[in-house]
């Protein structure tokens, strides 16, 4: 009988809404990987699976570093690295913001292993903001819809024209949590934060994925996050990325980060975020790169 099959005749098993958050990075370290099936529109080679550990069944997606595309401007083999280096930063500021994350080993080597998250409708699917809930959660934070139909309480980001010739906006919900992973997104540099990577988790909790092109040393934010572009940002913000500076200072960090990113990425990292501190608002986009990924979703 397979070890997976064994685990299961053995013992209950228990879902991810049963352990902390702790034990689910535990998991997904120590736990055994078997693969399901390839993520295909997936960019680098990418694999959806299970791991399992002590009757804990997590479904998990795993990246191996062989099968990453190389990028001209991020050097190649590093974006697991990144990946478990943007959890680590969430996680010094508090901000819930990332699944947990991990270097991890499975059959086709080392790579990066995360927490799947189950949720609704992918963004830009079509279907309307308000449509389609969890448990009474939008699982749609991030959509196009008719050019300046905006619905309440949601920001507008840009004004474009669609595949069809139909003029259409961008637009995100005024949410707090995707307002921290804004935030987030700008300490760590990340350079491509699409629609498609905000995730809406069953219990409404709202992660963002897809961290690998991150931390580098220029200026190269881009997001479908711009709606709050030039505004103060909220207290709690503020906390995160104090908490986050003085984390940054400490030794055992700088370790930990230097195991993952480059000296001079690390550098960068503080300087972002103290740069955030002084100025208390929310980045603009520079005028020397694109502001939004391609594509956007």
């Amino acid at each position: 009988m397979p070890a997976r099959q064994r685990l299961q005749a053995a013992q209950p098993r228990l879902t991810v809404t049963d352990v902390s958050e702790a034990e689910v990075a535990a998991v997904l370290q120590h736990g055994e990987l078997t693969l399901e099936g390839r993520l295909v529109p997936a960019s680098n080679a990418s694999f959806y699976g299970e791991v399992t550990l002590d009757g804990v069944a997590l479904p998990c997606v795993y990246k191996p570093v062989r099968g990453e595309r190389p990028l001209w401007d991020f050097p190649h083999g590093t974006l697991a690295g990144r990946e478990v280096a943007a959890y680590a930063v969430a996680q010094l500021a508090g901000w819930l913001v990332v699944p947990p994350t991990v270097l991890g080993d499975g059959p086709f080597g080392p790579g990066m292993l995360q927490q799947w998250i189950e949720g609704g409708p992918e963004e830009g699917s079509g279907e309307r903001p308000d449509e389609g809930t969890i448990e009474g959660t939008a699982t749609v934070l991030v959509d196009l819809v008719g050019r300046r139909d905006i619905p309440a309480g949601w920001l507008h980001v840009l004004d474009a024209v669609d595949a069809y010739d139909d003029l259409v906006s961008l637009v995100h919900a005024d949410d707090p949590t995707l307002r921290s992973m804004a935030v987030f997104d700008a300490a760590v540099n990340n350079a491509d934060r699409k629609g498609g990577h905000v995730l809406v988790g069953r219990g409404g909790a709202v992660r963002g994925c897809d961290h690998g092109v991150t931390f580098h040393i220029e200026d190269k934010l881009r997001s479908v996050l711009w709606g709050w572009a030039g505004r103060p940002l909220v207290d709690a913000d503020r906390e995160a990325l104090t908490r986050l500076a003085c984390a940054l200072r400490q030794t055992a960090t700088e370790v930990r980060l230097g195991e993952l990113l480059r000296s001079d990425e690390v550098v960068q990292l503080r300087r972002r975020v103290d740069r955030l501190l002084r100025t208390g608002r929310h980045p603009r986009p520079s005028p020397g790169w694109p502001a939004i990924p391609w594509p956007a979703f």
